[in-house]
């Protein structure tokens, strides 16, 4: 195969003319002749707005408007610091609140002289309380059966006289001073009836009757002692000593002021009791509502003081759980720890009877 051109004089030719020599190559820039608008002609717009006019947004709030956050607050706010549970104890373990006892400075009824009450804080203060005694066993027997003397006070004016075994009838006169008159045994002995001992609660009771024609107010003291007391005053006016007096019906524990309410006064014809509880306590019980602080030993035995009359139950409180650290004086002597006397007091013009023979009593503790 050969390969040929075009003739010479062809190519002559069209080169004296201007034209471009045909060399294969084809030229695509475009003419000015052909791409050029007419000048006389007129630019019509589309109908309607601008495109950028046209948009129409999606229905509803944007994107960025439609998040629902969780329910509940955001993550790590108000969440508790502690565990408030364990700081703040479960109340419902705690038993009822004490009963609150208005205390005064005076009897608003009888009140002893400023000189009488140092007397007998100076006697105290020389006169130590008796530890416990061991007693022999016909006495326990005797406290048991309720067969127990008393002991008249040095200055009582009057008369006291034994009408049964475990009664005992009194009558003073008007001029008859402070007299405190003490059984003549314990009602509660420690080697005989601690609750540390024999594991078992002890009540002691006693009661005593107001005679019909007694005057209108009572002049009489029921109450308890831890030995020695000052039997020229009544009991709950010093140490180891507790009482409620039948002429303003205020209760008394190592309190030489005004005591404390705690029930209406004595009237004429009445039978009034007074026990004490003694039972060992639970060292693992529900915490109780305590007041004043007391020593460790001592509130190895919780003690119920409780008075009766004619009968009924009709008040009582708690040793411990009733104390005012900054008013109340210590209640030592009176916690099952020593031995535990009656003590009867008595002032001015008074009828009574002692009974601490149990088949006697109106009220069966």
């Amino acid at each position: 195969m050969c390969f040929g051109s075009k003739p010479k004089a062809t190519s002559d030719f069209n080169n004296s003319q201007g034209q471009t020599p045909n060399t294969g190559i084809v030229d695509s820039s475009p003419r000015n002749s052909s791409s050029k608008m007419p000048t006389n002609e007129s630019y019509s717009p589309l109908s309607g707005p601008p495109p950028a006019h046209a948009y129409a947004p999606a229905a509803g709030p944007p994107p960025s408007q439609s998040y629902a956050p969780p329910s509940g607050p955001p993550p790590g706010r108000f969440q508790p610091q502690h565990d408030w549970q364990t700081a703040v104890p479960d109340n419902s373990l705690l038993p009822p609140p004490p009963a609150l006892f208005t205390g005064h400075d005076r009897s608003r009824t009888n009140n002893a002289n400023e000189q009488e009450a140092e007397q007998g804080e100076a006697w105290c203060h020389y006169n130590l309380m008796l530890p416990p005694l061991y007693y022999p066993l016909e006495a326990v027997a005797a406290i048991n059966h309720g067969e127990i003397g008393v002991v008249t006070p040095r200055g009582y004016k009057g008369t006291l006289e034994s009408q049964r075994p475990g009664i005992w009838k009194g009558k003073t006169k008007s001029n008859s001073p402070d007299s405190c008159i003490t059984s003549s045994i314990p009602l509660y002995s420690v080697a005989a009836h601690s609750p540390l001992n024999s594991g078992q609660p002890k009540t002691v009771y006693y009661e005593m009757r107001i005679a019909r024609g007694n005057r209108g107010q009572v002049s009489l003291a029921m109450g308890y002692t831890a030995p020695p007391y000052p039997t020229f005053r009544l009991p709950g006016w010093h140490r180891g000593s507790l009482a409620v007096h039948g002429d303003d019906g205020s209760k008394y524990i190592n309190d030489r002021w005004g005591g404390k309410d705690f029930t209406t006064p004595f009237r004429a014809g009445e039978t009034l009791g007074l026990g004490m509880t003694f039972t060992r306590r639970d060292v693992d019980e529900p915490p109780t509502y305590g007041s004043a602080p007391q020593p460790t030993e001592s509130r190895l035995i919780d003690v119920e003081i409780f008075l009766t009359r004619n009968g009924q139950k009709t008040g009582e409180w708690n040793l411990h759980e009733e104390g005012d650290a900054e008013q109340d004086l210590p209640v030592i002597g009176l916690e099952g720890l020593n031995d535990i006397f009656a003590a009867v007091g008595t002032f001015e013009a008074v009828e009574f009877e002692i009974i601490f023979n149990q088949s006697e009593w109106m009220f069966r503790p």
